[in-house]
């Protein structure tokens, strides 16, 4: 009977203690209601003008700056060739000698014709002369006077013959020495000797290219061409003088070439096949790394936009269609889509062309979330991306 009632009573406990934890619970401070979440917080950055200097990446390709094809003046037997393939060669340096033999004996025989004619020359001139005091005092005929003169003038004639006979087998015999013409890298040759050759023959005996300093062709569409030819005139772009003509090039590898290139001239005649112009660049090439034929780009310098606006990457999207946009914060403190135009990529940040306007703040980080008239709570953009890296130093500090 007592173990019953020990029971009774333990089960009471028990339940006055439930019932006791029940109505604490029910109190003034009851059980909590789902949290109120307040408006997604936003980092922002507030638009402002910078000066940008605008470049255009653009293909080319090297060609040399001077191509001479070596071929003879005159026919022949190759004596000697006096140049090492693949070597620098100087403008006036002996790369071929063909035998003059017969060029020289030509060139004598002319040599000795002048001779000739300049002794004979005196005995007909002084004939002359006698005959023209004769004939004034009668004692000679017209007709003999009229002969004396025919003859000095035949003389003369003769002379000014072999003496242009002279001059024209001393130029065959300048052209038996084959020399360069100018100076650059001379290839491989075609002949060696023994080799016979002909004046002006189609296969050249060797080729010369200069490539100190060298050429790179870039070609540019006639869009583009319109495209920078507008913005200067409406005052958008402004010409930087001292730059404007300096181009740098990127080599095949993505490297930047050491020395700045030169724009020489732009052509006038448009490629039908490609609707573009070529631009030729002078580019110093003193060792020699750009050879003729590499693909190349070239950085043109277009000019300074002193009113350019850049934002991040990251902050721009796309609709459905492609279309550009960016999320801004209103006046109101709402997030409001807003269409952009945009130019080109510099780095991680677009180049807008219109759109955004000075102290637009426009939205970087915490889009997921917008919708058109969302409330925002703004944060400037550096601030938020510093929280990271002060708790991390607060961590590596502990």
């Amino acid at each position: 009977m007592r173990k019953q009632q020990k029971h009774q009573w333990g089960s009471a406990i028990v339940l006055i203690t439930a019932m006791a934890l029940i109505a604490g619970g029910c109190g003034p401070r009851g059980p909590r209601g789902p949290q109120q979440m307040g408006p997604p917080e936003v980092s922002v950055i507030t638009i402002k003008t910078e000066r940008l200097a605008l470049t255009t990446e653009l293909p080319g390709r090297t060609a040399s700056y001077r191509v001479a094809q070596i071929r003879p003046q005159v026919n022949g037997l190759i004596l000697k060739r006096a140049f090492k393939e693949g070597s620098d060669v100087k403008a006036g340096d002996l790369l071929y000698q063909i035998d003059p033999a017969q060029y020289q004996a030509a060139y004598d025989q002319a040599k000795a014709a002048v001779a000739m004619a300049e002794a004979n020359l005196p005995a007909f001139r002084a004939r002359e002369a006698r005959f023209k005091e004769l004939v004034a005092d009668h004692a000679v005929g017209q007709q003999d006077y009229d002969d004396a003169v025919a003859a000095l003038r035949r003389m003369e004639a003769q002379l000014d013959v072999s003496k242009a006979a002279m001059k024209s087998t001393k130029i065959n015999l300048s052209y038996t020495p084959i020399k360069a013409p100018i100076p650059g890298r001379i290839g491989r040759s075609s002949v060696t000797e023994g080799a016979l050759v002909t004046a002006y023959q189609p296969v050249p005996l060797a080729t010369i290219q200069q490539i100190d300093p060298i050429y790179v062709d870039v070609a540019q569409s006639t869009a583009e061409l319109l495209r920078l030819k507008r913005s200067l005139a409406n005052g958008q772009l402004k010409r930087d003088e001292k730059q404007q003509n300096k181009v740098t090039i990127i080599q095949g590898d993505g490297t930047p070439f050491p020395l700045e290139g030169t724009l020489e001239f732009s052509d006038i005649t448009v490629d039908p096949t490609t609707g573009s112009v070529i631009l030729r660049v002078v580019v110093p090439n003193p060792d020699g790394a750009l050879l003729p034929g590499m693909f190349v780009r070239a950085v043109l310098k277009e000019g300074i936009n002193e009113q350019a606006i850049l934002v991040p990457q990251q902050a721009v999207n796309r609709t459905q269609n492609g279309a550009p946009f960016v999320w801004i914060v209103d006046q109101a403190g709402q997030a409001v889509m807003r269409m952009l135009t945009l130019d080109r990529a510099i780095k991680d940040k677009w180049f807008i062309s219109s759109g955004l306007a000075i102290g637009d703040q426009v939205i970087v980080e915490g889009i997921q979330r917008l919708r058109p008239g969302t409330p925002v709570k703004v944060v400037p953009h550096n601030a938020k991306a510093a929280e990271p890296r002060a708790e991390k130093q607060m961590k590596g500090g502990r």
